[in-house]
């Protein structure tokens, strides 16, 4: 099995990176590789896929620092350090007994409490990309994405134990995961409670590890999952599926599944909140004789009238033809800003009526310094 790049490099950014950066190095690289734009593109899927684990670790803080210490170790519910692991990875995304240790160092004198490390906890959010077209944002959709989730090991029920077989509740700190150190100082005696050294802050001991999750209770797995994309959503917007993250530990629920939604550009349209732009070009007899022309809207083409004298840059609203209200009933208005046409390489003839033209306007073309209907040129 290949070995896993850094995510850093897979984004292309330094390990300094902002936010910001590493989002706009995300985006530009699942843009470049999204499957539906390369069909049978076994390398840009890849990629793509690449490109989606990195994000969902370097754009949560708390992540990328867990990533930042241990690298992908982190991760993995079976790359734990020895028979005790990481306590179930906090979560399955944190460190459990680990993320205590120098609370327990500095914890104050007179002793200091830490959590039941065999307490449900939740399990972490899961992040996934979604990528659609402006219609699909528009009026909604179903979308399949594929995940990587850690789940409750099948084979030990999340026990971490060999079938047949259950942990012995530690000796030494009884259940708890922390043991009372007395310590002498110039100031006397002081108590403190510190991570016990023989469960590693678990509060149980396994003697015979799960050969499927390690001894781990959890196995990371990938899944296929349909999500309903709302009519309405937006660039950059996340659809919430709860539980559809990892799962927890000691009965905790799962966490929730986190699908960003990127919007593909359109060849026509732009989007302002709910308004959709378009730029229509017109021509120069259609702007002073007036007219009715086609322009497409989301909802196919229909028929705008332009009516005489219409000036370059004059925009025109078209009701009920924008993007549907995400939450709520209705749509917003299309907006058409009109743009005049100029013609090129007109005949002989074409140029002479136009002279005519200028000339029943009153605009002499021969003057020095005036174009052909007769303004000064700035």
């Amino acid at each position: 099995m290949a070995e896993k790049r850094d995510y850093y490099e897979v984004l292309g950014v330094k390990k300094d990176a902002t936010a910001d950066e590493i989002k706009k190095a995300y985006r530009k690289l699942t843009k470049e590789n999204h499957p539906d734009l390369h069909p049978g593109d076994k390398a840009c899927e890849e990629r793509f896929k690449e490109a989606n684990e990195a994000y969902e670790i370097l754009s949560d803080e708390e992540k990328r620092k867990k990533y930042d210490q241990y690298g992908h170790a982190a991760f993995d519910p079976n790359a734990g350090f020895g028979a005790g692991g990481f306590d179930g990875f906090d979560g399955f995304g944190g460190f459990g007994g680990f993320g205590d240790i120098f609370s327990d160092i500095f914890g104050g004198f007179g002793g200091s409490t830490r959590s039941n490390p065999n307490a449900p906890r939740r399990g972490e959010s899961v992040r996934a990309t979604v990528n659609i077209s402006f219609e699909e944002a528009a009026f909604g959709c179903k979308k399949e994405v594929t995940v990587a989730k850690v789940e409750t090991c099948p084979d030990c029920k999340g026990t971490g134990c060999a079938p047949g077989t259950t942990p012995e509740i530690c000796p030494d700190c009884k259940g708890t995961g922390s043991v009372t150190v007395n310590q002498r100082t110039p100031f006397g005696m002081m108590q403190s409670s510190t991570q016990c050294s023989k469960c590693r802050g678990t509060g149980k001991i396994i003697h015979q590890p799960c050969k499927t999750c390690r001894g781990m209770g959890a196995v990371r797995r990938q899944h296929k999952v349909e999500v309903n994309i709302p009519a309405g959503i937006d660039d950059g917007q996340t659809i919430s599926k709860p539980g559809g993250g990892n799962a927890g530990t000691n009965g905790g629920p799962a966490g929730d599944l986190l699908v960003s939604v990127i919007v593909r550009p359109h060849a026509r349209f732009e989007r302002d909140g709910t308004s959709v732009l378009l730029d229509q070009e017109i021509s120069y007899a259609q702007a002073v004789l007036g007219a009715e022309v086609e322009v497409p809207t989301l909802d196919g083409k229909v028929k705008l009238t332009i009516p005489e004298g219409t000036q370059p840059g004059a925009v025109f609203r078209l009701r009920g033809k924008g993007i549907p209200y995400l939450r709520g009933s209705g749509r917003g208005d299309q907006f058409v800003t009109v743009s005049i046409k100029v013609p090129k390489n007109l005949t002989g003839s074409q140029k002479e009526l136009l002279r005519q033209f200028a000339a029943s306007m009153g605009e002499l073309d021969g003057d020095a310094g005036r174009g052909i209907f007769g303004r000064k040129k700035k």
